[in-house]
């Protein structure tokens, strides 16, 4: 008997695939409906599907460089420290001097074409009609998927501590202060007041929560540095989970117009 033959007869290997992998598609269907690891991986396939030209594999592409983002971002975490003595140089020491230190700059320009890809694919989900019903609610899914890669994208500036992420990081939050409602120099603000006392100030608008402080130091770069690492890629992957099963619950990807 052979040794897979004896993992296919194991306790372990049974639990996991509670029906035999047969050759026919009754079967087939069976196994994938009654497998926890196989229930997401569709019964069938439609040949629109395989070709590239409909979807340049533009969602699948983000999801892998997505991917490479979260597995080349843990092990930066290794050499970086969020502190602004030490993160410039613990940047340019991954640079020039940590053993595979070019993951770093693995992850950023992984990063700048994650960016690309999701436009990209929004574009193509757009001019083919993919967002039309019943696929409405996983276009907003999609929606917030790119509003998060950006929002990564500009947390991950900071993280140099240098003046180029210091001043990105200083433009994108004062426009963030000049937000409607939202920021203390935006419109609107002036009229969210509680007893006659304005609610939207410098130290309760949204800049001031981007940022935990007045100003971009050391807080700031914690915070960021949390964002980037935990909040947001935590946001991202419930998302993208849900994403893939409303694919697959709206009836695969879309059809050619």
């Amino acid at each position: 008997m052979s040794w897979l033959a004896k993992l296919r007869q194991s306790r372990v290997y049974q639990s996991i695939f509670r029906v035999p992998i047969l050759k026919d598609r009754r079967h087939k269907v069976l196994v994938i409906l009654s497998t926890f690891v196989l229930h997401v991986h569709p019964v069938t396939i439609p040949r629109y599907a395989l070709r590239l030209r409909h979807t340049w594999c533009m969602g699948g592409l983000a999801f892998f460089l997505f991917l490479v983002e979260v597995v080349t971002g843990v092990l930066l975490m290794f050499y970086y420290r969020p502190v602004p003595g030490m993160a410039y140089q613990d940047m340019w020491e991954l640079r020039s001097s940590v053993t595979f230190g070019i993951f770093r700059e693995v992850h950023r320009w992984a990063a700048h074409a994650m960016v690309i890809v999701v436009i990209l694919h929004m574009l193509r989900v757009f001019l083919t009609g993919s967002y039309r019903p019943p696929r409405e609610f996983n276009w907003v899914i999609g929606v917030a998927l790119l509003v998060l890669t950006l929002l990564l994208s500009f947390t991950g500036y900071l993280l140099p501590w240098d003046q180029l992420s210091l001043w990105a990081a200083t433009v994108g939050t004062n426009m963030v202060a000049a937000s409607p409602f939202v920021g203390c120099e935006g419109p609107g603000s002036q009229w969210i007041t509680w007893h006659g006392s304005p609610l939207i100030t410098r130290q309760s608008d949204l800049r001031y929560f981007l940022l935990g402080s007045s100003q971009i130091d050391d807080v700031a770069l914690n915070r960021f540095y949390v964002w980037h690492c935990i909040g947001l890629p935590i946001l991202m992957t419930f998302l993208c989970a849900l994403h893939f099963w409303r694919v697959r619950k709206d009836g695969r990807i879309s059809g050619p117009l």
